[in-house]
């Protein structure tokens, strides 16, 4: 075997050593910080090979059933770490995760993708049909998410108390509305318009993977993410009291990263090869996959536990998303990006975490 083609994944084999490591922190009594450390740096390479492994198959089923592929399991590691938070009971955890996720893809992800691109590119270009449209899905959502907080407002501003059974149907309802769109949009990206969000023609690349060792490599990450990610949803209490965090910090900060890592470096590298259409369409579709797939996907999954879980996001959480949509649609407009752009996505992104470290 050339051991040259192992080199690409050195660091992912070298991560992987704390999955074994993380287990064995719990199999001794080892509890907080160090098996959440642990299983969180764990997980990161578990996801990376999850990623590949679908784009293999990818290859191997071609560019329409591929997108579909990558489309269900873009955002795979995240759902399954909240489906884990979600059946403890850590709702405010799974709401700040879904936060998190969707303001990092935006600022810190695509700040990173510009800045680092734009680092080695004076000026680089994307399609601004194709965000534009990932922006519009992404508003839908904001929508969506603001109406039961909008209700709650309403009812305290008349004095008239919150009836939960309707702001179950309610959450219930705009999930079902979020999920169809989610539909509608594979099939205006992957079947009907198409064009626009792959607009250049080139060589269909060849896989490097049989489709049996991606269905292996797959299976055996996701089953090692349920792992780790069981590990690291029942360390968080314990890591919460020893660092102080709040549950809005961790969900949204630390476990949004966490969920996010592989497909951050994936969108850079593709900036730095001067590859910007498909960076901002990993950060774009990464987005607007948790906001109208994943956080439906949690709610109708709520109804297999004791309380429903309710789309009455805090407050802090809807502005920053809002604002984060508001940003995107901004950069995005003109279709082309530089360093300086990174840069003001990166410290945006930084104030929201500064201002989320300190609400308490």
């Amino acid at each position: 075997m050339d051991l040259r083609a192992l080199r690409p994944y050195v660091w992912a084999f070298v991560l992987a050593l704390f999955v074994p490591t993380s287990w064995a922190l719990e199999l001794i009594g080892v509890r907080g910080v160090p098996v959440f450390g642990a299983a969180a740096l764990g997980i990161i390479p578990l996801a990376w090979f999850m990623g590949l492994a679908t784009e293999e198959l990818g290859k191997h089923a071609g560019p329409g059933v591929g997108g579909l592929l990558n489309a269900t399991f873009g955002n795979a590691t995240e759902l399954i770490i909240a489906l884990f938070a979600l059946f403890s009971g850590l709702y405010d955890v799974v709401k700040a995760s879904l936060t998190g996720s969707i303001i990092g893809n935006i600022l810190l992800v695509l700040g990173l993708s510009m800045f680092v691109g734009g680092l080695r590119h004076r000026t680089q270009t994307f399609s601004r049909e194709a965000s534009g449209i990932q922006t519009s899905m992404l508003l839908l959502a904001v929508i969506g998410l603001v109406m039961p907080d909008l209700y709650i407002l309403s009812q305290d501003t008349t004095g008239q108390p919150v009836s939960a059974p309707l702001l179950r149907s309610m959450s219930l309802g705009i999930a079902g509305i979020l999920l169809a769109a989610y539909v509608l949009g594979l099939l205006f990206s992957l079947r009907t318009h198409r064009d626009i969000f792959n607009p250049v023609t080139e060589a269909a690349e060849k896989p490097r993977w049989s489709i049996r060792t991606s269905l292996l490599v797959l299976i055996a990450a996701t089953g090692f993410v349920a792992l780790e990610s069981e590990l690291l949803v029942g360390s968080i209490g314990d890591a919460q009291a020893a660092l102080g965090f709040t549950n809005l910090f961790v969900g949204v900060i630390i476990v949004a990263i966490i969920g996010n890592a592989a497909e951050h470096g994936s969108a850079v590298i593709m900036a730095f090869r001067n590859k910007m259409e498909l960076s901002v369409a990993i950060a774009t579709t990464s987005t607007t996959q948790i906001a109208l797939f994943v956080a439906p996907v949690l709610i109708f999954a709520s109804l297999l536990t004791s309380t429903l879980m309710t789309l009455d996001f805090e407050i802090f959480e809807l502005v920053s998303i809002a604002l984060a949509t508001a940003v995107l649609a901004a950069v995005a407009s003109d279709g082309r990006s530089n360093w300086y752009e990174g840069v003001l996505l990166i410290m945006v992104y930084a104030i929201v975490g500064v201002a989320f470290f300190y609400h308490p």
